[in-house]
């Protein structure tokens, strides 16, 4: 009569140490900060949002301002049809913009090096900076 060794086999750990691996990154994925998120999101947003006003004030040859406002934001100059169709408040209440933000947007296809900060209420210490060099698009940048 033979007895058959008694354990685990290698492959055995393998799986269930890659078992154990992905359950971690899955977790670890899951528990990314969502106020860094929501600030990144936000950002991308006004981005957009900023390189289409610029494009509307070339279009219509009208200056374009984008104003920060306690509770949101505002682009003025456009027509009211066009200025109805923007968004004037953050995605989430607890986004804002750092000091006292004006952009002017055109109508010259260049404009100057211009740029806004926003921060987010539950991580005020994180800041991501809306950027252009009066030539390229508006970019969004992190603070150090």
């Amino acid at each position: 009569m033979t007895r058959r060794p008694r354990g685990f086999t290698l492959l055995e750990l393998l799986v269930v140490i890659s078992i154990m691996a992905l359950a971690t990154a899955g977790v670890g994925l899951a528990m990314r900060d969502g106020g860094q998120t929501q600030l990144e999101r936000e950002a991308a947003r006004l981005a957009a949002l900023l390189e289409s006003a610029r494009a509307q004030s070339r279009a219509a040859g009208v200056p374009v301002v984008w104003r920060a406002l306690p509770q949101g934001f505002r682009f003025e100059g456009l027509p009211p049809s066009a200025q109805a169709a923007l968004p004037t408040q953050w995605l989430d209440a607890g986004t804002t913009a750092r000091g006292q933000a004006v952009l002017q947007l055109g109508p010259e296809p260049l404009i100057s090096p211009q740029q806004v900060l926003i921060t987010h209420q539950s991580h005020p210490e994180r800041s991501l900076r809306i950027a252009t060099d009066g030539v390229r698009p508006f970019t969004v940048d992190s603070v150090q």
